[in-house]
């Protein structure tokens, strides 16, 4: 099968997938950041984050979605940041992302099959291999692009958030609804 015959039926299914999503769950660095850390001699980090992709998380947060994010990090920055943005469920220190994953579905009383979840690096894998559509940054490791389903065109920290946050609400009629 050529490349591009095998893009476009990729493409084909992953629009096809995103009809029965409720809800997303992301990992944070490398997916809500480019991977970058500052360190300061307090022991503190520095992040940088995409506006637009918070604007995209709080529009789909007041669409009715379910949202997560299950980082091994531990900043409360990240975690003031994600809850300034409507998001409740918020994982932070994890060390087992799937038992983070199973509390999170279980919570919602949703299937697998109905979470999109886009993470970056090889704590993300078992993860990624249970949920309905798995989806990475462009810049994620070749592990992760091996099971996902959709790989967005921009890297961490630069707008794959909102890549497939407006692509699932675009599909199902609620991006732009107030």
């Amino acid at each position: 099968m050529r490349n591009d015959t095998k893009k476009a039926e990729m493409t084909k299914n992953f629009k096809e997938g995103l009809q029965h999503i409720k809800a997303f769950i992301f990992d944070v660095d490398g997916v809500f950041t480019d991977g970058t850390l500052y360190l300061f001699r307090e022991g503190e980090f520095l992040r940088a984050v995409n506006i637009k992709d918070g604007y995209a998380l709080q529009h789909a947060v007041k669409q009715g979605y379910y949202i997560g994010v299950i980082s091994g990090g531990k900043s409360e920055a990240v975690r003031e940041r994600f809850k300034r943005l409507g998001v409740t469920d918020i994982y932070l220190g994890v060390s087992d992302k799937v038992e983070a994953f199973k509390d999170f579905y279980y919570k919602y009383d949703i299937s697998p099959q109905e979470v999109l979840y886009m993470g970056d690096d090889i704590p993300d894998l078992e993860v990624m291999t249970q949920v309905g559509m798995a989806t990475c940054p462009a810049d994620a490791v070749e592990e992760i692009k091996q099971v996902a389903s959709y790989i967005s065109a921009y890297p961490g920290g630069k707008g794959c958030v909102r890549d497939v946050l407006e692509q699932v609400l675009k599909l199902q009629g609620k991006w732009l609804k107030s």
